[in-house]
């Protein structure tokens, strides 16, 4: 039987994750969001555009609250008079949770002058960056942007379009004092295969800054040799949003990328860059909710046959964008494609959930797909192995950074 919500009088906070995702909250006019969370705000490609929630087992999860699905969700989060949040269905209690605030650094400005909320944005635990100008789909290639996609609505008005390196230095360092983080990604939108080009220069700052660790998503460059460059110069992460797994959903979604880049072509930089840093440290990003299903589990199966690990994040219909009134997926079908990504990365070795303090609120992370399991100790004696491991992944973290920290003292 798949996975419940209520399972032995306790939440699934993993099933709870994903029934957010597709239907939203809305929020009782007892809470007070402007003064207890973190704002709402429309950055990067969307996703990112609701309100961040802190469920059972330290998950976090980014949930609609303004996207017109909504309306009908059977969920609301409620303020209680002891000033703690909590989440009903169907008017009754399911179960308490954490609202994060608003992080110290938000407001603060770099040295230049810029707000650092409109540099870099946190999801979850981790600090997301959009470090370039709008994606080439909206501009020089105007009206191939993928369908789903709201960067070019939200970089300007809402974001800087322009970031300078030190910009993103001053946030970075800020928000390692105030939140703690340990992951910096970085994301470009398509720029003739030179995205992860303009990408370079920030990922090596932070690197040799900070010593945090670093993800780098773009589109396929036009010389993989740069993944290697990329590896020497400590990046840890490469993601590539190839979106769907169909040939014909990828075409019809996807125009700009269909039409410049080809699926092929994302095809051959996971598998470069893949066996260049070995199992675990490249991602294929896909879209679960659009393309049929089966569709979605061969790219879990593909991904994760070449080393890599699969990040599935589920359709979220955002207004303004060309599948702005399409309907939010249906969670149940979705509960067998999240327990097949994490069996999928157990079969293959692909090791999950190692980063230090890395909670991703955007996406159901491959680690967290155990929630949706029949048999939960299935793969015990594999957990407990990367358990093992992320206490040595974490030991190296700390002296990287401590390495990185003595540098910037010695200047």
């Amino acid at each position: 039987m798949a996975a419940q919500l209520i399972e032995n009088g306790k939440v699934n906070p993993g099933v709870l994750k994903l029934e957010l995702f597709c239907r939203g909250i809305k929020i009782d006019e007892s809470c007070h969001v402007e003064k207890d969370a973190r704002k709402i705000s429309r950055l990067r490609a969307g996703l990112g555009s609701g309100l961040e929630v802190r469920l059972d087992d330290n998950i976090h999860a980014n949930v609609p609250v303004t996207e017109s699905f909504v309306e009908n969700t059977p969920f609301a989060i409620k303020r209680h008079d002891d000033a703690t949040y909590h989440v009903y269905k169907d008017d009754k209690h399911i179960t308490q949770v954490e609202l994060p605030p608003a992080p110290g650094f938000y407001d603060k400005k770099t040295q230049s002058g810029k707000i650092m909320s409109r540099v870099a944005q946190m999801q979850g635990t981790y600090l997301g960056i959009y470090a370039t100008d709008v994606c080439s789909f909206w501009t020089k290639y105007k009206g191939n942007n993928c369908k789903f996609c709201s960067t070019g609505l939200n970089l300007g008005p809402l974001e800087e379009e322009e970031k300078k390196v030190e910009d993103v230095i001053d946030t970075v360092l800020a928000a390692r004092r105030d939140e703690n983080i340990s992951f910096v990604h970085f994301n470009a939108g398509y720029f003739d295969g030179e995205g992860a080009e303009r990408l370079m220069p920030y990922a090596k700052a932070v690197i040799e800054e900070t010593g945090l660790l670093v993800g780098v998503q773009a589109t396929p460059a036009k010389d993989f040799k740069i993944y290697d460059e990329m590896k020497a110069m400590g990046v840890n992460h490469l993601s590539f949003c190839y979106e769907f797994h169909s040939p014909e959903a990828f075409a019809e979604i996807c125009p700009g990328k269909e039409k410049y880049i080809t699926q092929e072509r994302y095809f051959d930089a996971i598998k470069y860059s893949a066996n260049l840093f070995g199992k675990g440290f490249v991602s294929g990003e896909i879209i679960a909710g659009l393309e049929p299903i089966e569709w979605t589990h061969k790219a879990i199966d593909w991904i994760t046959e070449n080393k890599a690990f699969p990040t599935v994040c589920v359709f979220r219909p955002i207004p303004g964008t060309d599948y702005g009134d399409k309907p939010s997926p249906e969670p149940e079908p979705l509960k067998e494609v999240f327990a097949h990504m994490y069996e999928a990365c157990m079969k293959h070795g692909i090791p999950v959930g190692l980063a230090p303090n890395l909670k991703i609120s955007i996406v159901i992370q491959p680690d967290e797909g155990r929630y949706f399991l029949e048999n939960r100790n299935k793969y015990k004696l594999t957990e407990l192995k990367l358990a093992a491991m992320k206490v040595a992944v974490k030991t190296l973290f700390n002296q990287r950074v401590k390495k990185a920290e003595a540098r910037r003292a010695a200047k």
